[in-house]
């Protein structure tokens, strides 16, 4: 069996890559460095990961560990919410407002609970993988979980309309 090149794997699993990341960061342009950091990480460490057997795997580990250590850089900014209605029957839009309004509250979470909800949900990974993911104890996976949980439904919640003017982000 032919072990696949960098490229083509960066090829196949780029799509895949960007879904995580943007689910992480909840902003197409941080999603696209994130993934970019990633990619950069993993072709330095190539020939020891493919050896290894499980490339996917180390990339979302980097991918994580990263985006985990950006925010004590990273400043936090504001949210700024756009105008809600209650969706008529039938709209066909309804799904998307829905989608929208889960990225805005996941996005208004820490990061590391974000981590933790969106490997535990979205991944189905179990709190003893996580905790050796994020290089963190079972315990305080569960605690990020359920404070990140409780957070999230407060937030959405008490998400009111709001106008936004055209521009602002």
């Amino acid at each position: 069996m032919r072990v696949p090149t960098f490229e083509e794997f960066a090829g196949h699993c780029l799509p895949a890559l960007q879904r995580y990341a943007y689910v992480l960061t909840g902003d197409v342009h941080a999603s696209e460095d994130l993934v970019q950091d990633t990619l950069v990480k993993l072709a330095d460490a190539w020939r020891r990961v493919h050896a290894e057997g499980n490339p996917m795997g180390y990339a979302r580990a980097v991918m994580f560990r990263t985006f985990v250590s950006r925010w004590r850089t990273l400043r936090r900014q504001p949210l700024v919410y756009g105008y809600e209605e209650a969706a008529a029957a039938g709209d066909a839009f309804a799904e998307v407002d829905t989608r929208d309004t889960l990225r805005r509250g996941l996005a208004s979470l820490p990061r590391l609970q974000r981590a933790v909800i969106v490997l535990g949900y979205l991944d189905d990974m179990s709190d003893d993988d996580i905790a050796a993911l994020l290089a963190r104890r079972p315990g305080t996976i569960r605690s990020l979980r359920h404070r990140g949980l409780r957070s999230l439904r407060e937030r959405l919640s008490e998400m009111e309309p709001v106008e936004v003017t055209r521009g602002t982000r």
